[in-house]
C-alpha cells in the first residue's frame, strides 16, 4: 500500500546500521521519503547516497537522541511526518544486577527510553498533522521477559513497551497509530559487538549453534508489513523470534 502524499516522510532513528538501516532501505521501496538520523553522519550519508542511487528518495541527519535541544531543532524542520521509527538504542553489558555497572544501567535508559521519548513528543505535532500518522517503537523480546544478566537491558526495554503501550492509551481518537515492535535473538554486525564492548569471542557465542537467527531485514520487513497496512489498522504488538527460539531463555542450539 503506497503512502498517501502527506504521510510520505518516515523519520528513522539510529539508522546508520543494522534493523535501521534495513528499515531505512525497505520504507524507501515502499514509496516513502525517508530521514535517516544517527550520531554517525558519515554512515547515513553514505546510505542516503545508496537509496537515491537506487531511485528512491532519502535524506541523511546527523542527529544524538539523547539532546533534547538538537531533537526540538531537528523536529521543528517538518510540518507533517507520517512515519517515525524509533530504532535507536542497544544493550551494554550482561553483568548481574549485583555487580552491573550503573553508568551502562544510565546510558542504556537515556538512548532506549529518553531517546524515544524525545523524539516522540517532538514529531508528534507533525505526525498528528499528516492526518494518517504511525509511531514505531522498536522494543525487544527483553521488553516482555526477563533474563539473568539482562537486567539493565531488560529494565529499558521494559520502559520502551510501557510508553508504547501507555502513549497509545492516550492520543486514542487522534489520527496517530502506535505500533510495537519487539524482536528476539537478531544477528546483526553490531549489536552483539557493542554490547560486549568489541569482544568478538564472546559476541559469536551470543549466535552459536543457532542455525538460523533473525536479520534485520527479516525486522525490516516485519516494521515495513506492519506501518503499511490500512490507516484503520494498528499492529499494536508484534513478538518476531526465529524459529529456534521459543522464548528469552529457550534457544535451540545445534552444537
Amino acid at each position: 500500500m503506497a503512502p498517501a502524499a502527506a504521510s510520505r516522510i518516515a523519520v528513522v532513528t539510529g539508522a546508520s546500521s543494522g534493523i535501521g538501516a534495513a528499515t531505512a532501505r525497505q520504507l524507501a521501496a515502499a514509496g516513502y521519503r525517508v530521514v535517516l538520523t544517527a550520531r554517525r553522519k558519515d554512515r547515513i550519508e553514505a546510505l542516503a547516497e545508496e537509496i537515491t542511487a537506487a531511485g528512491h528518495d532519502a535524506v541523511a541527519y546527523g542527529l544524538d537522541i539523547t539532546d533534547r535541544a538538537a531533537v526540538d531543532e531537528f523536529a521543528r524542520a517538518f510540518r507533517t511526518v507520517g512515519v517515525l521509527v524509533n530504532n535507536a538504542g542497544g544493550a551494554l553489558g550482561a553483568d548481574p544486577v549485583a555487580t552491573g555497572d550503573p553508568e551502562q544501567w544510565r546510558r542504556m535508559y537515556e538512548t532506549n527510553v529518553l531517546g524515544t521519548l524525545n523524539v516522540t513528543q517532538a514529531l508528534l505535532p507533525a505526525l498528528t498533522g499528516s492526518g494518517d500518522g504511525t509511531v514505531v517503537i522498536l522494543s525487544s523480546t527483553a521488553g516482555h521477559g526477563t533474563y539473568e544478566g539482562g537486567g539493565g537491558y531488560v529494565a529499558a526495554k521494559h520502559a520502551e513497551h510501557v510508553l508504547a503501550e501507555t502513549l497509545r492509551l492516550e492520543i486514542v481518537g487522534t489520527p496517530v497509530r502506535v505500533i510495537e515492535v519487539a524482536p528476539g535473538l537478531v544477528k546483526t554486525d553490531e549489536f552483539a559487538l557493542t554490547r560486549f564492548g568489541g569482544d568478538k569471542e564472546k559476541a559469536e557465542k551470543v549466535y552459536a549453534g543457532v542455525a538460523e537467527p533473525l536479520t534485520a531485514d527479516d525486522v525490516a520487513d516485519t516494521i515495513t508489513w506492519a506501518v503499511t497496512r490500512p490507516p484503520h489498522v494498528n499492529v499494536d504488538l508484534l513478538v518476531v523470534r526465529p524459529r529456534a527460539q521459543a522464548s528469552n531463555t529457550k534457544l535451540h542450539r545445534e552444537l
